[in-house]
């Protein structure tokens, strides 16, 4: 009997699943809302109406299987306790303010899940790690044993990989590479997170948005980028105005893989990586990002490792890739 995984990935405004064979083949998917469960007081509903469209999903398959596991991937996901933790991103989980109560917003949502999915394995980490499994099953990193994810979308993740396994630390929560500090000025850049200086604020969609009306201020250079406000400027547009030779979105992307080949120079040194792979909607920049963050990498990277690690794109971008990512938490241990 054929045997298939459910990979939930859940975002701020949706919630994505399908069933994906050890392949890599995403033989059916659906979506329910996230954004419409968005009080604290909604939570068991979310749940219950998340696994009722499970279900049907599986219903719908038109031949039999065999239901290995359920691999999720979400913001703050803890893999050890199988728990959502304080999840600031997913507004639907914010508590009260008035009536603030930090035990309240420990999410058992492994646990939750199980109750309607009887003796299936489940499993939970966050959207970053999720990434990095989906590529080592399934993408460029496939067959490494030794590789970091860096995730450059709204804010800046990672997942780091060593000898095979995923680095969880002793709390879950390693590899929150998007905080290192990498402006230490008392003017540096306000982070989501409250501090300044950090990594994601410069290099991310979010941070290289900034970046582009900084240089607006700074450069006399003409740019159609001029004409767009911030409320609807998107990071795409540098893509697109840098492939017509556009000065200020080109300085931006160099700007950017300053910050993050300095950033990924230093994490080298640390993990000895085999490969480092760009996810995400601002690695889909292609060239404007890769090269010069490859440059400043190897220009600040440490002698021994120079010219020895691999900068890739995704292998499962565009492929259903947050789905394959987590459903790849289940299939690494059913593989091995």
């Amino acid at each position: 009997m054929k045997k298939l995984a459910m990979g939930i990935d859940i975002g701020g405004t949706n919630t994505a699943f399908g069933l994906v064979d050890e392949d890599g083949t995403v033989f059916c998917e659906s979506v329910i809302s996230t954004e419409k469960y968005k009080r604290f007081d909604d939570y068991e509903a979310y749940v219950k109406a998340l696994c009722e469209a499970m279900h049907a999903l599986i219903d719908s398959v038109s031949f039999e299987f065999n239901l290995i596991g359920i691999g999720i991937g979400a913001p703050n996901a803890n893999y050890h306790t199988g728990m959502i933790e304080t999840p600031a991103n997913l507004w639907k989980f914010r508590d009260d303010e008035a009536n603030p109560d930090e035990t309240r917003r420990m999410f058992h949502f492994v646990d939750d899940i199980k109750t309607y999915f009887p003796g299936v394995d489940v499993a939970i980490t966050n959207d970053a790690n999720a990434a990095a499994i989906g590529e080592g099953v399934f993408g460029n990193a496939k067959g490494m044993k030794d590789y970091v994810v860096i995730t450059l979308g709204t804010g800046l993740g990672s997942g780091i990989v060593s000898n095979g396994e995923m680095i969880y630390g002793h709390d879950g929560f390693a590899g929150e590479y998007g905080h290192i500090a990498v402006d230490s000025r008392t003017e540096g850049r306000e982070c989501g997170c409250g501090r300044k200086g950090c990594l994601e604020a410069y290099a991310s969609a979010t941070g290289i948005k900034r970046t582009a009306f900084e240089l607006m201020a700074k450069m006399n250079c003409e740019s159609d980028l001029r004409d767009t406000p911030f409320s609807k400027f998107e990071a795409v547009m540098l893509s697109v105005a840098a492939d017509k030779g556009d000065a200020l979105a080109k300085e931006a992307f160099r700007f950017t893989g300053e910050f993050l080949g300095k950033a990924l120079a230093d994490l080298v040194a640390t993990t000895s990586p085999e490969a480092i792979i760009l996810f995400g909607g601002l690695a889909k920049a292609g060239k404007w990002i890769f090269e010069p963050t490859k440059w400043y990498m190897e220009e600040n990277m440490l002698a021994t490792f120079k010219n020895k690690v691999k900068l890739l794109p995704s292998g499962i971008e565009g492929k259903n890739a947050a789905i394959l990512g987590s459903s790849a938490l289940i299939w690494q241990s059913a593989i091995r």
